[in-house]
């Protein structure tokens, strides 16, 4: 069963550990450069490791900006060895369901990478929808939560 957690001294190693493909280093920051970001954004970033069941599989970092009613996915990324099994899907659900358990937003945003197709097939498969806006070369896709 997927799941996520809050990043601790428990996993925070194993989410170090993930490894990715090449493919993958051209469309997201390295782990370690997530979680130095969560330590600088603190107020906002919502760092998460990616279970199944009890193994770390992946990395899901949100930003949590109340003021704006807009929370947003900022980092995600599943491991190498688990990819196209249906996990990325079911993450992306269990961050929404604590988007929207939250009851603080309006919508959720995300940016991808142009060439990131697998990845602008599982957002849109979602509910994204393309603002138009392009931000630091990244497409910027939001889902209205109402």
């Amino acid at each position: 069963m997927i799941t996520l957690k809050k990043i601790d001294e428990d996993n925070y190693r194993k989410v170090l550990a993930i490894k990715m493909n090449e493919e993958q280093g051209k469309f997201v920051a390295p782990n370690v450069v997530s979680l130095a970001q969560a330590w600088v954004y603190y107020e906002g970033a919502r760092p998460f490791a990616i279970y199944n069941d009890e193994e770390v599989i992946g990395f899901m970092m949100l930003d949590w900006d109340e003021k704006e009613k807009e929370a947003g996915i900022w980092r995600f990324m599943i491991a190498e060895e688990h990819q196209n099994k249906g996990y990325g899907r079911k993450a992306m659900e269990c961050a929404l369901d604590i988007i929207r358990e939250s009851n603080k937003f309006d919508c959720v945003s995300l940016e991808y990478v142009p060439g990131n197709d697998a990845g602008k097939h599982l957002y849109e498969s979602i509910g994204f929808k393309e603002t138009g806006e392009i931000d630091d070369g990244e497409i910027v896709m939001k889902l209205d939560l109402h």
